[in-house]
């Protein structure tokens, strides 16, 4: 007999461009944690769309809002103002202590606008700079700019020649990072949590140097926050936990809660260099995507999302503490809020069949990480609920040797 999930699976076989290697699941709606398969049956989420459905599924105030402004008006493009995005880049602004913000649809988006921002700051002022500082175990998107600053090079070797001038040195040594910025570096990126390179977050020291070397070269500083931004780790961004000074931030997934939006944030002195026709877009910004923003945003201050995962972040940390005392191959915990990384001395690919088999979300990244990346709303016994199926995934790992 033919499923549903296996009508869904053999249309995308034949008519989709095969460019994800997609678990064979089939899901259909969504409640608060929880998604449900086309047999109905439930999963715990850890992973929300990849660090995007920040409030869950089916949020109320979301959902109502979205429905609101759909029957209202979605889009106007940017040839003409309209009443949200003002708004929206007041709220990010004030959060960040930067002073102006654009607006897109993805990080990666906001992380080519943050590169173009910084070539066009240099070409104002004279001088030709192109030189890019980044990390080791980065990753800032798929678009041809953002990939010549991620580091691992099977991202980038098939679309070679990139960005040239492209340094990369490690994200825990402050002295190789100052070594290496010097007064012709452009630019030096950063994730302050880096999430495809394993959840490492940046020490305080690394920051220090990173803020030290700018300050000394006048290079220019961009924080991506894709994944650990707009509230991820209980503080709108992490860069100012860890002392961060950047001049341009990119901002993406948790920010519109489900609903595509990226914002690059602008530093005074950058922004002022920048002119009337340099970068542009149809859909950034619209007043669909900005009225979802500003409702997370609502929810993270004003509705306390932030402080539930400030406390959050203690529960969860204890959890997995105890789960790699249990699983020794569990080497390492890392992680800040809702954002948090399980090293294994092993590859790490397992557990996510594993995971779905007992019905609970998890991704692997790095080879050897499982990263967790739920909703910002997950409660303790939500959380419990599905560390106990986790755990029951990792027990079936660790018999497989």
């Amino acid at each position: 007999m033919t499923t549903v999930a296996d009508e869904v699976q053999a249309r995308e076989r034949q008519y989709l461009l095969q460019t994800y290697r997609r678990q064979p699941v089939t899901f259909v709606r969504g409640e608060g944690v929880r998604l449900f398969d086309a047999d109905g049956r439930d999963y715990l989420d850890l992973l929300s769309g990849i660090g995007v459905c920040s409030l869950g599924y089916g949020h109320p105030r979301l959902t109502g809002a979205i429905a609101e402004q759909a029957q209202t008006l979605l889009h106007t493009s940017n040839l003409f103002y309209h009443p949200l995005q003002g708004q929206l880049a007041e709220r990010l602004t004030s959060l960040s202590g930067l002073s102006r913000a654009w607006f897109c649809n993805s990080g990666t988006e906001a992380n080519e606008a943050c590169l173009k921002f910084a070539r066009r700051y240099w070409f104002t002022r004279g001088e030709k700079r192109t030189r890019i500082v980044a990390l080791e175990e980065s990753f800032h998107g798929r678009t041809i700019g953002a990939l010549s600053m991620t580091s691992d090079a099977h991202y980038r070797e098939p679309f070679e020649p990139l960005l040239a001038d492209v340094t990369w040195v490690s994200n825990s040594d402050p002295a190789a990072l100052l070594a290496a910025v010097t007064p012709d570096t452009a630019i030096v990126i950063v994730e302050p949590i880096q999430g495809e390179g394993g959840v490492r977050p940046l020490t305080a020291a690394f920051a220090a140097a990173v803020n030290e070397a700018a300050q000394r070269t006048g290079a220019l500083v961009i924080a991506d926050e894709v994944q650990s931004g707009s509230g991820r780790t209980g503080a709108p961004f992490y860069s100012a936990t860890i002392g961060l000074r950047p001049h341009l931030m990119a901002l993406g997934k948790a920010l519109g809660g489900g609903v595509p939006v990226g914002a690059a944030l602008i530093g005074d002195e950058v922004a002022r260099t920048i002119a009337y026709g340099d970068h542009g877009t149809t859909y950034g910004g619209n007043l669909l995507a900005c009225r979802a923003a500003l409702t997370v945003l609502d929810e993270l201050v004003a509705g306390g999302v932030l402080a539930h995962v400030g406390r959050m972040a203690i529960h969860i940390e204890g959890r997995l503490r105890a789960l790699a005392a249990t699983h020794r191959f569990i080497t390492e915990v890392r992680g800040a809020g809702v954002m948090w990384g399980l090293e294994l001395d092993r590859d790490a690919a397992a557990i996510v069949p594993l995971g779905l088999e007992r019905r609970v979300i998890v991704n692997r990244t790095a080879d050897t990480v499982i990263r967790l990346l739920p909703p910002f709303v997950i409660t303790e016994a939500e959380f419990d609920e599905a560390v106990g199926r986790l755990d029951a995934a990792l027990t079936a790992m660790g018999a497989q040797g």
